[in-house]
């Protein structure tokens, strides 16, 4: 990075100085990644009953974040120098990004390695790869110029450089996003499994369902049950809890099982009116009622 600074102003190259930029954030996020893992692995306590296990959603979302604010500050910089472009150094421009790739190559392979179904980790690879495309883009730049003196290829490689950081960062910034907002994991249809509960021998009506994660890979559903005069609470739980483990994969669930009033669903939609009169989200009926 210290290279491509002082390559970069005395190559003139913008190329260069924003892949400068990008490894900046490269070693900030690979440092906040390990210090929220470090925190992520502490065990609840106090008002933290979840533990910190979002911090590691925290970082990822802070690398989104500044992948966006680099992007929109190179562009900048890439449409002034394509209006005004000064004289660029192409051969200073090429080793430089030559070496460049070198070690690029070697960081996201390492990265590579990682467990990426954590966005934590996911956003360090994603600061890694896409400072790989932008020395290979930069390299391509410089080799042009050097070729053939148009010296505007430097910005247009800023531009290619800058699109990858906003593909990558709007990426990371959706995914947290919805895991700040407890949105549903991505893959997994709340509607459907609610209806999936409900088809359950012995379940009467599931209400009050809610899915989310609370980092990445860590899904949690909590849900009211109710279960028929003649059915075994205990047992319909355990069933319903193996049901979710085997085929959406989440362990961690909250069911709330009582046994359902005496006359069924009746004209009001729901086993119970008084679930009813409060906004408790879709209830899902037996088919079998």
């Amino acid at each position: 990075m210290a290279g491509e600074v002082v390559v970069g102003f005395l190559a003139q190259s913008l190329a260069l100085i924003s892949d400068a930029g990008h490894m900046l954030t490269d070693s900030a996020s690979i440092v906040f990644a390990l210090v929220a893992m470090r925190l992520a692995v502490r065990p609840p306590r106090g008002g933290f009953t979840y533990g910190l296990k979002r911090a590691e959603i925290l970082s990822a979302q802070l690398n989104g974040a500044t992948l966006l604010l680099l992007a929109g500050f190179f562009f900048y910089e890439a449409m002034r120098r394509l209006i005004a472009p000064p004289e660029v150094e192409g051969g200073l421009v090429l080793v430089t990004a030559l070496v460049g790739i070198v070690i690029n190559v070697a960081a996201t392979w390492l990265l590579s390695r990682a467990d990426r179904s954590s966005l934590n980790v996911e956003g360090a690879f994603q600061h890694i790869v896409n400072d790989l495309y932008a020395f290979i883009a930069t390299a391509i730049s410089g080799l042009v110029v050097l070729l053939t003196g148009f010296v505007q290829a430097d910005a247009i490689a800023t531009l290619i450089v800058a699109a990858l950081m906003l593909k990558a960062g709007y990426g990371l910034i959706r995914d947290t996003g919805r895991i700040f907002l407890q949105a549903a994991p991505a893959g997994l249809i709340p509607a459907e499994i609610g209806a999936r509960l409900a088809s359950q021998f012995d379940v009467a009506e599931v209400h009050d369902l809610h899915i989310w994660e609370l980092t990445s890979g860590y899904s949690s559903l909590s849900a009211h049950v109710f279960v028929r005069p003649e059915g075994d609470c205990t047992a319909v739980r355990r069933r319903l809890q193996g049901l979710l483990a085997r085929s959406y994969g989440i362990t961690h669930t909250t069911l709330q099982v009582d046994p359902a009033p005496d006359g069924g669903a009746g004209e009001s939609e729901c086993v119970d009116a008084d679930h009813c009169a409060d906004p408790h989200g879709p209830h899902y009926l037996s088919p079998r009622s």
